[in-house]
């Protein structure tokens, strides 16, 4: 009699999931995996919503990632043209830098310590250099940055160039600011005009 419930139920079953996919069931579940793995574009914005506001950056980047990111919400963003990669990480409680640590003298060892404490198994970091100190707008403020070049590994690019900032948000919170790209292709003027369309 157990054995005769067991068939009962799988045939039930079998012909439940047939119809399912019958009435469009297949497009359903494909189309919701789609959208999880390929959000919207609105639906990226929502998501660095809370990171900060996206809203007017313009066609010349794309968001292509807004989610936890070793364990830091965090915005990966796009410049089409050039491939240049901007990163606005929320640290949350975990503080990582803060915009006097890219003031200071000793901002190249911090660097190496922060990278040492977040470290990607994928990549590898060598050779950090900061090269610069400068300044820039995001979040509605004036920012320190400091300018690098490091050698990447593990990665076909090698050479990066590229910044690190922190910006307060309007009720106080910390973003690192991160842009990088091939060492001869990085772009100050792309990473400026990035920056300073986030509120």
């Amino acid at each position: 009699m157990g054995c005769l419930k067991n068939i009962l139920r799988a045939i039930i079953l079998t012909l439940a999931v047939v119809g399912f996919m019958s009435l469009g069931g297949k497009e359903l579940v494909s189309g919701l995996i789609n959208n999880y793995l390929h959000p919207s574009k609105d639906t990226l914005l929502e998501r660095a919503q809370k990171v900060g506001d996206f809203s007017k950056i313009n066609e010349e980047f794309e968001i292509e990632q807004a989610a936890g990111i070793m364990g830091y919400n965090a915005v990966v963003a796009e410049h089409k043209a050039s491939g240049q990669k901007m990163f606005v990480v929320d640290s949350g409680e975990k503080e990582l830098l803060t915009a006097d640590d890219i003031k200071s003298d000793n901002i190249e060892e911090k660097l190496k310590k922060t990278l040492s404490k977040v470290k990607y198994q994928s990549i590898s970091i060598d050779d950090l250099k900061v090269t610069k100190h400068g300044t820039m707008n995001s979040y509605g403020h004036q920012v320190p940055y400091v300018k690098f070049e490091a050698r990447v590994k593990k990665l076909p690019i090698g050479d990066v160039g590229g910044i690190v900032s922190v910006a307060t948000t309007k009720d106080g919170q910390k973003r690192i600011l991160i842009s990088a790209n091939e060492k001869n292709k990085y772009s100050q003027l792309i990473s400026d005009e990035f920056f300073r369309k986030i509120k």
